[in-house]
């Protein structure tokens, strides 16, 4: 009986010492899960494992385990896409008719889009949520963090046709019947049902260790307000949207703050609290405001600079999203690296190797993107070049790197003992450094093989130093460590 009592205690221990993913209390630029430090990296699927009945999802998760990815990102389905939605040929957002599941029980009425039947707003569909939170403990024991992402823009009139909040899809009289203002107070009877679908879900999740929340996907989109940024464009024929970064309305921001602060009350009296993430704006933006409760950045497209300007918020800053680069995978492994070595503790390929039938990531999809057994083979590269540093000591550093003729750098450090660097470009011949007087050890990392190329040692004395660098195409990682570490 004895024993028994205090194998009790041991497990009702470990049970209390158990907390969802949190901001490392050492430094809250990065995360911390099961006690340790991680960094979140990945390459995973267009949002729609859970939503749409057709996609297998178990293959889905072992195929993240197997290749070393520990994140993915879902869509509740308040949100749903039609085929042929941003041209992407095969689409887990985009079930067929009769495959999409949905937080709300389906009535007889027939809706607007392919005969799909109605929403009852006021009714639950509990065969989703058996669905959603089997998917995310399934997850869960692949040490696989969750971002559950509660809403969307909608982007377009034809996908307006197939969501749930539109009034011709659901028996509740909504009377909001623009989809630009759906996500925004102005929506008139609609955000009480946002509010309950957020509740609803804040309550059947809190077991689970291995989510954080999301707001809203790209809420510039429904009513886009021009950041003071001019950038460069992706392609300037085709992307006229990639020329400056776009930011959400102040109506928006408004309604994201109260969804927001739903999700903070709904858990003040539950067990576990999770970290709630507010997607910003995409490429690089100098963010006026960030909200008590939002403990993760979110950018789209995101350029090294969008973790610099915003780095003061002491907060993980996430790359939550890559695509419409080309369908190369050498782009996005480009800005992984860039991305991370800024500083950046997340970063998320939308990998579209992944569809229904295509579960394993094997599959070739004429899509805005890129993905690829390789391409997740080689982000374990920079997950592992990452590790291999005492990162949550290190910093974005500005002054290491003296000149580096030809090639881009971000680096991390923790000075005089340990340093990261990025170096990406046309083939250069060298890099300049400034580093205290000391011995250290150095090597460079080939970012496609994972390989290292050269390695050596240099002393300096509080002048710069020259390091030769090797021969290489396009990418480079260069570790570089005090003798003494």
């Amino acid at each position: 009986m004895v024993f028994r009592f205090f194998l009790v205690l041991l497990l009702f221990a470990k049970v209390s010492q158990a907390q969802p993913i949190s901001l490392h209390t050492e430094n809250p630029h990065y995360l911390s899960y099961k006690g340790k430090p991680i960094l979140l990296i990945t390459s995973a699927e267009h949002y729609g494992a859970v939503l749409n009945l057709d996609f297998d999802y178990d293959t889905y998760l072992e195929t993240l385990q197997k290749e070393g990815m520990n994140y993915t990102r879902i869509f509740v389905g308040s949100y749903v896409e039609i085929p042929g939605s941003f041209g992407i040929e095969k689409n887990t957002l985009a079930p067929k008719e009769g495959k999409f599941i949905a937080p709300w029980k389906r009535t007889e009425e027939v809706g607007l889009f392919e005969g799909e039947k109605k929403f009852d707003l006021k009714k639950w569909n509990e065969a989703y949520f058996t669905r959603l939170k089997d998917f995310i403990a399934k997850a869960s024991e692949k040490d696989i963090i969750v971002e559950v992402t509660f809403f969307c823009s909608t982007y377009q009139d034809s996908y307006w046709e197939r969501n749930p909040f539109n009034p011709g899809n659901n028996v509740n009289n909504i009377t909001n019947t623009d989809r630009k203002k759906s996500n925004t107070l102005q929506n008139e009877n609609l955000t009480n049902y946002q509010k309950a679908l957020v509740n609803k879900i804040v309550l059947e999740l809190n077991e689970f260790d291995n989510i954080f929340y999301e707001v809203q996907n790209e809420p510039w989109a429904d009513d886009p307000q021009k950041a003071l940024l001019t950038l460069k464009t992706l392609s300037p024929k085709d992307l006229n949207w990639a020329k400056q970064s776009e930011t959400a309305s102040k109506a928006s921001l408004a309604w994201q703050k109260e969804i927001a602060d739903v999700v903070y009350n709904t858990e003040t009296n539950l067990p576990k609290t999770h970290l709630i993430a507010q997607n910003y704006t995409n490429f690089k933006h100098s963010l006026p405001r960030v909200e008590s409760n939002i403990s993760i950045i979110n950018f789209h497209y995101a350029w090294p600079e969008a973790v610099w300007m915003n780095y003061p918020y002491n907060k993980p800053i996430s790359f939550d999203e890559s695509g419409f680069a080309g369908s190369s995978d050498t782009t996005y492994l480009q800005q992984a690296w860039q991305f991370m070595l800024a500083g950046g503790a997340i970063f998320n390929n939308l990998d579209y190797s992944f569809y229904v039938g295509a579960e394993d990531g094997k599959g070739k999809n004429n899509a805005p993107g890129g993905g690829s057994t390789t391409f997740r083979k080689q982000l374990t590269y920079l997950h592992r070049f990452l590790t291999s540093f005492d990162f949550i000591e290190m910093r974005p550093d500005f002054g290491t790197v003296y000149h580096a003729p030809g090639v881009e750098t971000q680096t991390l450090s923790k000075k005089g003992e340990q340093y990261a660097i990025c170096i990406t470009g046309p083939q250069g011949d060298s890099i300049k450094l400034r580093l205290p007087t000391g011995k250290y050890t150095y090597a460079f990392l080939n970012p496609f093989n994972g390989m290292e190329i050269k390695k050596g040692e240099i002393m300096t004395k509080e002048s710069i130093t020259t390091i030769e660098l090797p021969s290489f195409d396009t990418m480079l990682g260069l570790k570089i460590v005090a003798e003494n570490k």
